[in-house]
């Protein structure tokens, strides 16, 4: 009887051992549920490595325009290399009206376009990068012609939106750019998107632009001796990619070419004509009478009578108005210059470039033109323009007090390589460098 007891113990104890090794082995070949963390890890690491590619790799600046009619978005983002200068991989805009003057006696309502303008931005920038990109607000004439306290009360409701953004804010982004630093930013603009500032032998050019309410001029100083002899207000001084630049950054107030039409017409600015009365002036045809608004103000003008030669009258009047204001400064004749805003809309209107293309003009081309429309005029013959032979002729003459001669030539764009030459793209960049050496822009 011992042996089958002995048999079925020996039976049991392989039954047992065999039912251990059976699960065991499928517990092994199953994967444990431990695993499931690991993989989840990886793809967090995956995802945090790429993220990471993308902060590396890309720079976003986000600007906003304030200006008299409307407040503009940009959105640049830039491609990051290392040991390379940035390049600029894409621009998003957005414009609303009206600007943030208009909102001056009820500032809360300023924020619903800032609100708006700012979804556009979180809806272009990847958001694991909105703590990193710099949220930044320019505001220009509308802002400046402004009481004091208005204004800051509207800057202050930009700050309340831009601080509850998310992305990257500072108090000093938000401010009223004056015309100097406007300047500045477009010579950043131009000479960032040709090259000049990117450590290669391109040398800088030097930048010109005729607004409507002033111009400005700037360009790169090469001589120390010439940095000396300038005003301290007429230089600037910063650094872009390790390398020192010295500018000399001027904007005139009241010679862009709408003041400077209304001052050569004989009105003075922000003072409207009382009664029936009129500017006469021998800048326009001996037959004209019109309405011309400038500045929310409707004037009327009319030419004088026929008997003087229109060209050399008009001349006159130009020089006399324009005596003294703007100061010579040596060696931009031997520069190259690119001229923008008005001066590229008068070379259109003179048929010396393609509207879209832009090109080259001489300043010669400018007096020339000036001459021919005048003198056509002069002639009862087609009229273009009634303010164009006043408004060639005073670029001719604002381009020679500047010590620029008649055969230098001038470079007209609107666009770079296919992008907007406007001070946004400067100002951007500008901030970007100074936030990252400096902590502030």
């Amino acid at each position: 009887m011992r042996f089958p007891k002995l048999a079925f113990f020996m039976f049991v104890v392989c039954l047992v051992v065999y039912l251990t090794y059976v699960k065991r082995h499928y517990d092994d070949s199953k994967p444990p549920a431990s695993d499931q963390l690991p993989k989840h890890r990886m793809d967090t690491h995956k995802q945090s490595t790429s993220a990471q590619v993308v902060s590396e790799n890309f720079q976003y600046g986000i600007m906003f325009d304030a200006g008299s009619t409307g407040t503009r978005i940009h959105i640049f983002k830039f491609q990051i290399e290392p040991n390379e200068a940035p390049k600029l991989a894409h621009e998003t805009f957005k414009a609303i009206k009206p600007g943030l003057s208009a909102y001056a006696d009820d500032p809360e309502k300023s924020k619903e376009g800032l609100l708006e303008l700012l979804n556009v931005a979180k809806e272009t920038v990847p958001e694991t990068l909105w703590s990193s990109s710099p949220v930044m607000l320019r505001a220009t004439a509308g802002l400046r012609l402004l009481p004091g306290e208005k204004a800051t009360i509207l800057l202050d409701k930009v700050r309340e939106a831009f601080s509850e953004s998310l992305f990257l804010y500072k108090p000093a982004s938000v401010s009223i750019m004056d015309g100097a630093d406007e300047g500045m930013s477009a010579w950043i603009t131009v000479n960032f998107l040709l090259g000049g500032l990117h450590g290669t032998e391109t040398p800088t050019v030097g930048m010109l632009d005729l607004g409507g309410g002033s111009t400005q001029i700037t360009f790169s100083l090469q001589e120390e001796k010439t940095i000396q002899t300038l005003p301290i207000d007429y230089v600037t001084s910063f650094q872009m990619f390790n390398i020192s630049h010295a500018l000399y950054s001027h904007s005139y107030l009241g010679l862009g070419l709408m003041s400077a039409r209304l001052a050569v017409l004989g009105g003075i600015e922000a003072e409207p004509l009382a009664g029936p009365h009129e500017l006469v002036s021998p800048c326009l045809a001996p037959d004209y009478s019109g309405q011309w608004e400038h500045a929310e103000i409707l004037y009327t003008v009319k030419g004088q009578k026929a008997g003087e030669p229109i060209y050399e009258t008009c001349l006159t009047k130009v020089e006399k108005m324009i005596y003294k204001r703007v100061r010579k400064i040596e060696g931009v004749k031997d520069m190259d210059f690119y001229a923008f805003s008005y001066y590229y809309d008068k070379a259109v209107d003179l048929g010396l470039i393609d509207e879209s293309t832009g090109g080259a003009v001489r300043v010669g081309d400018y007096i020339e033109g000036a001459k021919k429309v005048c003198n056509n005029m002069s002639a009862g013959g087609i009229k273009e323009s009634p303010f164009l032979c006043l408004d060639l002729t005073y670029i001719s003459v604002l381009l020679q007090e500047l010590d620029f001669p008649p055969d230098k030539e001038l470079k007209l764009a609107r666009q770079i390589n296919n992008v907007e030459t406007s001070w946004a793209l400067g100002a951007t960049f500008h901030c970007i460098e100074s936030l990252r050496k400096h902590g502030t822009c």
